[in-house]
């Protein structure tokens, strides 16, 4: 019985490859040691030593070429090392490269066979599991299509209900779910969250907003080189700052004044005085909303029916298309089943990897006087605010409803992704959202000091 404390133990793995100048004298090398002393060593990893503890997440960042992928394929066993160990103790299983272990002959159905297979299950071990990867995996009539007619998209979606449904003590997840549709995204990093109660995930993404979501501490590669072994959020932070210091001088500081946010209740005030200017450009917000549909998970006690969730503007026309930086009103309507005192109705809005980007209910509004709705009455929650700046991507928006206070209440229904919206143009270049400004201004301030 494995006592190990450790699900993946890393000592000085080295990974070199020897690089000539043409083709043909690595040829050549192989009968000759004078061709081989002109060739070049290129050292893809260099000594990196690592442990990843049982139920730990550990992010992996960096630039590309910085040896991420190398490293994962020889913790996955598919490449072997110039020098050093790795010893995995568990079933490891991975999602590396797009349709890796799969026949492009085949039929989804065969390639989940096939692939469990890899992984070590037995023949009744898939078939008793074969209902839930097709279901996790959500492409329907073309489980029984060959894989080759598959999308990008559909690929990932396969690979990922295999990989989820094959009982393993460690995840690799390099960046191939950058591929997937964003409902896809939202339940496959649902189910890390739940994986990681149980197992070990090695989590390789450019996004150091995932890194730092989802994992206790990260990893930063640079020219095969480890860099820093620590926190996810200050590995991410360093990493950031290097990328930004090969661009600019990261130390230069520029004053900006924001003033005026006195009156900040009159809503007439609350004008970008960018929006003129973006609204007849290409750098303007859309949003592309998608109507609610009742197919999406949920739970909760049931003692609440959500009905619906839409955006609404001033006049209270319903929209199917928003701009970022307007006024806009996000509504749910529901009805309760029974009489309920201290109602709660709330949103979070996520992006594609399951990241909060901002949220609200009603708990402060009617702190000094909860809600108390009547059973069979339908209901609507308005919430109006200022639509902020989103990098383009789709997003979905989660509903809960509840009884009771922000601290301790009772979930009645919560739809995770109960509206979904697509960004298809933006200005936003940094972070994971935008403000709308009220003023944006640079101006001297004392005396010239030349």
């Amino acid at each position: 019985m494995n006592t190990s404390p450790f699900a993946l133990q890393i000592q000085n793995v080295c990974k070199s490859y020897d690089m000539y100048d043409q083709p043909f004298k690595r040829l050549v090398g192989f009968f000759s040691a004078r061709a081989r002393r002109a060739r070049r060593e290129f050292h893809a990893l260099k000594d990196i030593s690592f442990n990843v503890s049982k139920g730990e997440t550990v992010g992996v960042i960096g630039r590309n070429g910085s040896g991420k992928s190398t490293l994962l394929q020889i913790i996955c066993g598919t490449l072997t090392p110039s020098s050093g160990s790795v010893v995995v103790n568990g079933r490891i299983a991975a999602l590396l490269e797009l349709g890796a272990g799969f026949n492009p002959e085949f039929t989804g159905r065969e390639n989940v066979y096939l692939n469990a297979a890899i992984y070590g299950l037995s023949q009744e071990e898939i078939a008793a599991k074969l209902d839930d990867i097709i279901r996790f995996a959500e492409i329907g009539d073309f489980i029984d299509q060959p894989v080759q007619h598959y999308s990008s998209g559909m690929f990932v979606r396969l690979a990922f209900a295999v990989i989820a449904h094959v009982d393993a003590d460690i995840l690799v997840v390099d960046e191939a779910l950058a591929v997937g549709d964003a409902l896809f995204a939202q339940k496959c990093m649902r189910f890390l969250e739940d994986f990681k109660a149980k197992g070990a995930i090695i989590f390789v993404s450019h996004d150091s907003g995932a890194i730092t979501k989802l994992c206790d501490r990260a990893i930063w590669l640079n020219h095969g080189e480890m860099q820093v072994d620590g926190d996810a959020r200050k590995t991410a932070e360093m990493y950031l700052e290097h990328l930004y210091s090969t661009q600019q001088d990261v130390s230069m500081k520029q004053g900006m004044s924001r003033q005026g946010f006195e009156d900040i209740d009159d809503e007439a005030l609350w004008v970008d005085a960018r929006q003129e200017l973006l609204l007849n450009s290409t750098e303007r917000n859309d949003f592309q909303l998608h109507r609610f549909t009742m197919d999406g998970s949920s739970f909760g006690t049931g003692k609440v029916v959500l009905h619906d969730v839409y955006l609404k503007d001033k006049e209270g026309r319903r929209l199917s298309w928003a701009i970022g930086g307007s006024y806009i009103e996000f509504c749910v309507q529901c009805t309760p089943l029974e009489d309920i005192d201290s109602f709660i109705v709330g949103f979070l809005v996520k992006d594609r990897l399951g990241q909060v980007l901002f949220g609200d209910n009603n708990c402060v509004f009617n702190y000094n006087n909860p809600v108390a709705v009547k059973a069979g009455q339908r209901y609507e929650a308005v919430y109006g605010f200022m639509l902020p700046y989103l990098p383009n991507g789709e997003y979905v928006a989660s509903v809960g409803i509840a009884s009771g206070t922000q601290a301790e209440h009772v979930q009645h229904c919560w739809r995770h992704d109960a509206f979904v919206f697509t960004v298809t143009t933006s200005h936003v270049v940094h972070g994971l959202m935008g403000l709308p400004l009220r003023s944006c201004d640079i101006k001297p301030v004392g005396q010239d000091v030349r």
